[in-house]
């Protein structure tokens, strides 16, 4: 105890001068000539961060400056690296996982109240008796009126842990009280499979709106039931899908090749390659395949067309596709935010690689793409499509095939003016459709009962009148003049498309809409008079 007192003040002395050392080295009024001196480049931005939380004149939030800091970063690598804040995380994930955790409705905020557009078929809401009309009024006892309730306040209210149970109280029009339902949270789908159904005695269509974990289930049960009813050829629309997990579009290809068929193979920056080849597992190898290809299908969509093309399968109809052939990995960032890491390129069997260039100009002039396409006629001419001669490829039984930015299909369908407009985008973009349509059920949903779905498809018309209210919606919901005289039958066409979704759901709306498709009349048109 002596020897210690004895040497209390030499540890005092060192401990204070290791403190005055290590603040010198925290010292944020350095010079900035100084600052970062003696640090590597990753030293430099976590010092930086520091020195503005210290020392800025204002308060910062440095978790935003993170996140542009990252942002940045990525922008300087490709267009598909990209990073993910934690408040999104959770979204994304559902969204590829196929599926999330609640009641199962489907619901906008109409005049200060939760409406009910559809309970989800088979979903808990369905089972307990809530309907489409009704109205949301409260969850366990939470108040859910109120025009300044977002309607991510009311998913967190309705969303909870597997197996929980929400007491709804629920106004019904014509009924008196309020209803109350106990509803068990469960599992709710998420639909990658948009519609399954027949187009002809023969011909079979499955329409795919993005590859998730649980989009090769879906369309597997949508195959299946397709043979039951006697499908000997297949449309397999990818229309617009973006794209997702490259191992579902592998297995959906797998339904299609033979054997130790090659579907792709990619190539990391080291130069491995990795091959991936089709098994004896697919249950549509003998039937004849068309694929349905546009502008915006991407990624795992050309992997597919691809894969078929290259192997001398089927038919590629459509117009370019979109061109990317970048293979993403996410990357957890450990505060719930992660990153998208292009790590390989994918190549189609050939060898060719459909990755459009992102070397010249920004990323925006690199997503802003399909207005190229637009102004030089590509879309209306398969002769503007530009191709390079030393991209050049050729098939198993010579049919010549070009890389470097997305597959150009065998028989080439021009866009449809008609529809694909910027009055018809606007309408369905600001949701004004689902919202005439959902009022128009309001005053008389009682005029569909005992309508069947088939029936309404074959049947049902949707006269001028009903136009000529869309137009008066539109005067009094819309922020401009709408005017849609030269587009009178396509909104027709839409509204009764969009009645069908909220009557029936279950694929109806695409079953509508591809009634008076030029892409879907091209395919019947191949059906009749090709010999597979």
């Amino acid at each position: 105890m002596q020897n210690l007192r004895k040497y209390l003040p030499l540890i005092i002395g060192v401990a204070m001068a290791m403190g005055i050392f290590i603040g010198s080295k925290l010292n944020f009024a350095d010079a900035s000539d100084r600052l970062f001196s003696k640090n590597s480049n990753k030293d430099k931005l976590n010092r930086l961060i520091d020195y503005i939380n210290y020392e800025y004149v204002d308060d910062v939030n440095t978790d935003n400056i993170v996140d542009v800091t990252v942002n940045a970063i990525l922008e300087n690598l490709d267009p598909h690296s990209v990073y993910i804040p934690q408040a999104d995380m959770g979204r994304v994930a559902e969204n590829m996982k196929g599926d999330f955790v609640g009641i199962g409705v489907s619901f906008y905020t109409y005049k200060d109240t939760i409406a009910v557009i559809r309970a989800i078929e088979n979903g808990p809401s369905d089972k307990a008796g809530i309907k489409g009309g009704d109205r949301i009024i409260m969850a366990d006892n939470d108040s859910l009126l109120g025009s300044n309730l977002a309607d991510e306040q009311v998913v967190e209210k309705l969303k909870g842990l597997i197996d929980t149970q929400v007491k709804l109280k629920i106004y019904r029009k014509g009924t008196p009280e309020l209803l109350e339902f106990t509803v068990k949270r469960a599992h709710i789908p998420i639909k990658s499979v948009d519609a399954a159904y027949m187009l002809t005695d023969k011909l079979g269509y499955i329409k795919i709106n993005r590859f998730a974990e649980s989009s090769y289930r879906e369309f597997k049960e949508g195959l299946r039931n397709l043979i039951n009813l006697g499908a000997t050829e297949l449309v397999l629309d990818l229309r617009d899908n973006p794209g997702g997990f490259l191992t579902i579009a592998e297995q959906i290809v797998d339904e299609f090749l033979e054997d130790e068929k090659l579907i792709l193979f990619t190539k990391n920056k080291r130069g491995n390659i990795e091959k991936s080849y089709a098994t004896s597992k697919g249950d549509f190898e003998d039937g004849a395949i068309f694929v349905l290809i546009n502008e915006n299908s991407a990624s795992a969509s050309e992997i597919v067309a691809g894969a078929l093309q290259d192997n001398d399968k089927g038919t590629i109809i459509g117009r370019r596709s979109y061109g990317k052939g970048l293979v993403q990995r996410e990357m957890g960032l450990g505060d719930g935010s992660a990153v998208r890491l292009t790590v390989s390129r994918y190549y189609t069997p050939t060898g060719r690689s459909i990755q459009r260039s992102y070397q010249h100009g920004d990323n925006k002039d690199y997503f802003d793409d399909y207005f190229h396409r637009l102004e030089s006629g590509e879309l209306l001419d398969p002769d503007k499509i530009e191709v390079a001669d030393s991209l050049k490829f050729t098939t198993p039984k010579g049919k010549v095939v070009y890389g470097g930015g997305g597959i150009i299909p065998d028989v080439f369908v021009p866009i449809d003016t008609s529809v694909q407009n910027e009055t018809l985008s606007y309408l369905l973009r600001r949701g004004f459709i689902g919202f005439f349509v959902f009022e128009i059920l309001e005053r008389g949903r009682a005029n569909y009962d005992g309508i069947s779905k088939q029936a309404f498809i074959d049947d049902f018309i949707v006269d001028d009148r009903l136009v000529l209210e869309f137009q008066d919606f539109l005067n009094i919901r819309a922020d401009s003049q709408v005017t849609f005289v030269a587009y009178h039958d396509v909104i027709k066409h839409y509204i009764k498309a969009t009645l069908g979704d909220q009557l029936f759901g279950s694929g109806a709306f695409e079953e509508i809409l591809n009634q008076s498709d030029i892409m879907i009349d091209e395919v019947i048109k191949l059906s009749e008079k090709t010999d597979f």
